[in-house]
């Protein structure tokens, strides 16, 4: 019953997520957040999967090492956005 209850914490967290992920798309401060929720909502489903099998934890090692590197990587994008445009706005600058 308590796994259960878990599971449907961690949906709610992984489509709260999501719905912040497709709503707020004007900062890109708020779509990093939103999906560094997603990526800890992910962490904890694998966490209760691998603890109800009974099996080894080491993948969940693997999941942070490329979660924190793609939580740097964003962050370093969004330093040198600021940098370059002064805001963290997908309007204020031109693609092309």
């Amino acid at each position: 019953m308590i796994i259960l209850n878990m599971l449907i914490l961690v949906m709610i967290m992984f489509i709260i997520g999501n719905m912040i992920f497709v709503s707020k798309h004007k900062h890109l401060l708020i779509v990093l957040l939103s999906l560094e929720f997603i990526v800890m909502s992910i962490f904890f489903f694998l966490l209760i999967y691998f603890s109800f099998i009974e099996n080894e934890m080491f993948m969940l090692m693997v999941f942070l090492v490329f979660s924190v590197c793609e939580g740097a990587l964003g962050l370093s994008i969004l330093v040198s956005m600021i940098r370059t445009h002064g805001n963290d706005y997908f309007q204020s600058f031109n693609l092309l």
